[in-house]
């Protein structure tokens, strides 16, 4: 990309070192006005300190915009009405929260006229591949800048040394070698790198800052009920909430019973491992509720088929492709899955535990007078089960007399 072809650059900007350094460098490599957008997805940080940094780089178009609700409703939801996990235990928090920010950083470059849209992502990373690939299927003749791929600054030390020849305001504690790197929204905090590299060694404990050790979570359990209607959570013990007050909640119930901690190799889409320590108190609760909602209102071969299709759908979204139309297609078969799932489910959260201890829906497939072993009162007829069981294995003794006649054992 030669320089002069950007005049306006929509930069994801934290306010952190790393972004920060990018925003004066583009200023400076591209002689580009750079307009920041900052997404605030529940993170938990206050913003504001990004904005006031911004000024101070000279930013004149700065947005920071509340996408709570919508990451939750349009982009969480949707993931956990499919029981979504990558490789058996990632909830997936730092992948569904990319397309979202994607989404509203070309809708900014649509409306300020940028011509091109950058991120902090590194070239190592899944980041970069999930950004770009979501800006490509939003706005197909973007530019992209991905400063890591392009500038010399290949340490912290380059990046400190960069921030004060130019003059920008870096926090005490961000100066020297930051233990570990964290991202967070609503959904999840990870935590990546430095200490954490060698899969060997135990996390520290100060890794942790989402959930109390499961030691030291309380002696006495906390049960709770949760509502569902088409998939979707809606309730906690009866009280309607917003999916973002909701999912706020559970991570306040998971993290006062340990709940939620996850400390996992995973395979990135770009080839290598990495080692994660992950704390999702509040998803992890979802998930086994709404597997227990699903027991009950879910057609056993539909129940299958999801379970089925799952892994495609979590290695989609995991690798940046959720607005592939593969993924959307997925997505309607899910969507139409929950058209029954609805009711209430309730759990016993102790000691990084989750239990489904009651399931009820006016949707219920199941029937106690077909299932109990008492008198079922003409419900089921059980010599039904000898023809049942005879085509089953009907190839199996086809098969094994065949098997005779060849000699074979």
């Amino acid at each position: 990309m030669r320089v002069k072809d950007v005049k306006k650059v929509v930069l994801a900007y934290s306010g952190g070192l790393d972004t920060s350094v990018i925003l004066r460098w583009l200023q400076a490599t591209y002689r580009c006005e750079v307009v920041t957008f900052t997404a605030d997805l529940g993170q938990g940080e206050e913003l504001e300190p990004a904005r006031r940094k911004a000024e101070l780089l000279g930013v004149k178009d700065i947005f920071i915009d509340d996408l709570r609700e919508t990451f939750v409703r349009d982009f969480v939801f949707p993931m956990f009405r499919a029981n979504t996990v990558y490789e058996g235990q990632y909830l997936l928090g730092t992948s569904i929260a990319r397309p979202l920010i994607a989404q509203r950083q070309i809708e900014i470059a649509e409306m300020v006229g940028a011509d091109a849209v950058a991120h902090g992502a590194t070239g190592k990373g899944n980041d970069q591949v999930r950004f770009e690939i979501a800006y490509y299927a939003l706005k197909p003749d973007i530019k992209v800048i991905a400063p890591w791929r392009e500038w010399d600054l290949t340490s912290r030390t380059r990046l400190l040394e960069f921030a004060e020849a130019h003059q920008i305001p870096i926090a005490r504690d961000k100066r020297g070698e930051a233990p570990f790197s964290v991202d967070a929204n609503l959904l999840h905090s990870s935590s990546e790198g430095k200490m954490l590299e060698d899969p060997a060694d135990e996390a520290p404990e100060a890794v942790y800052q989402r959930t109390v050790r499961p030691e030291d979570a309380p002696d006495q359990a906390t049960v709770i009920s949760i509502d569902f209607e088409r998939g979707d959570p809606v309730a906690i013990d009866g009280a309607p909430l917003s999916p973002a007050a909701l999912l706020a909640r559970l991570n306040e119930l998971g993290r006062a019973n340990g709940i939620g901690r996850l400390d996992l190799v995973e395979n990135r889409f770009v080839g290598m491992k990495s080692r994660g320590v992950y704390e999702t108190p509040g998803g992890s609760i979802l998930l086994v509720a709404h597997r227990g909602i699903e027991s009950i209102t879910l057609d056993r071969e539909a129940a299958h088929l999801k379970d089925n299709l799952m892994p495609r759908y979590a290695e989609l979204i995991y690798n940046g492709f959720w607005f592939s139309p593969e993924r959307r297609m997925l997505q309607a078969a899910i969507d139409e899955s929950q058209r029954s799932v609805s009711g209430r489910v309730r759990l016993k959260l102790y000691k990084g535990n989750v239990t489904v201890i009651g399931r009820e829906s006016p949707n219920s497939l199941y029937s106690m007078e077909v299932v109990t072993f008492e008198d079922d009162q003409g419900a089921y007829d059980q010599t039904d089960a000898q023809g049942f069981i005879k085509l089953q294995s009907l190839r199996l003794r086809l098969g094994a007399m065949a098997g005779r006649r060849g000699g074979a054992l």
